[in-house]
């Protein structure tokens, strides 16, 4: 399968001037590019959100290139490559030990780096990394699915539509004119639409729906999801 120009990349260097240039060729090739430059920034990234694929400076502040792919490996779908400035052998087996998919030492041709990033996508098509874990609740993208403590349950498109949104940047409040823009379909134009939508959802995937773990009400903002019932 050929590379997807909506193969979307996180690109983690903090050099902002070696970010840039290799944001600007990944975003020639047709990607849709992100950029970080501590390492602790992109953990958080893609604790919230989903990547086809992640260029990781190996040195970087806070978290280390090397623990980010580390992490990013238990999350099947995700295709690392590793960038260094270090090129001795053990260095390069310890990164493909963690699962990085290719390693890449500087200076880097930036050409050469979009050929290795189309390499790997072939071999991880987009969207192969599916799945959002959030707690006890798996969503499947791909197959619009949802499970809560492995349990299937069945989501009318509005009602996925809210909890992905929701559940893509946890903690995240989003108002409930952005969670009706989020619903598929016509519909009628009035915010309280999500409220039933909202209670419906709650009742299909809470525990106790009058006292909700996941689908939390912040008043006078809109929603939230949380894994962690202490948030």
């Amino acid at each position: 399968m050929s590379e997807s120009p909506s193969a979307r990349i996180l690109v983690v260097e903090d050099d902002r001037t070696t970010a840039d240039l290799v944001a600007l060729y990944l975003r020639h090739a047709g990607f849709d590019v992100h950029v970080d430059h501590t390492g602790d920034a992109a953990l958080a990234r893609v604790a919230a959100d989903r990547f086809d694929l992640l260029v990781l400076d190996v040195m970087l502040p806070g978290a280390s290139g090397l623990e980010i792919c580390r992490r990013v490996r238990a999350r099947e779908g995700t295709g690392v490559i590793l960038l260094t400035a270090r090129t001795s052998e053990d260095e390069r087996v310890r990164g493909l030990e963690l699962g990085a998919d290719d390693y890449v030492s500087k200076p880097f041709s930036p050409r050469e780096l979009v050929a290795r990033a189309k390499a790997v996508l072939r071999r991880r098509p987009p969207g192969s990394g599916h799945l959002l874990v959030r707690g006890e609740v798996t969503i499947d993208l791909a197959e619009r699915t949802v499970a809560v403590q492995g349990r299937r349950v069945d989501l009318t498109p509005s009602e996925f539509a809210i909890l992905e949104t929701l559940a893509r940047r946890p903690g995240h409040v989003r108002t409930r004119a952005q969670l009706l823009d989020a619903m598929p379909g016509d519909r009628e134009n009035f915010e309280r639409t999500v409220d039933v939508h909202v209670r419906n959802l709650r009742r299909k995937i809470e525990p106790i729906p009058a006292q909700p773990r996941y689908v939390q009400t912040v008043l006078g903002a809109g929603y939230r999801f949380s894994p962690d019932p202490a948030l």
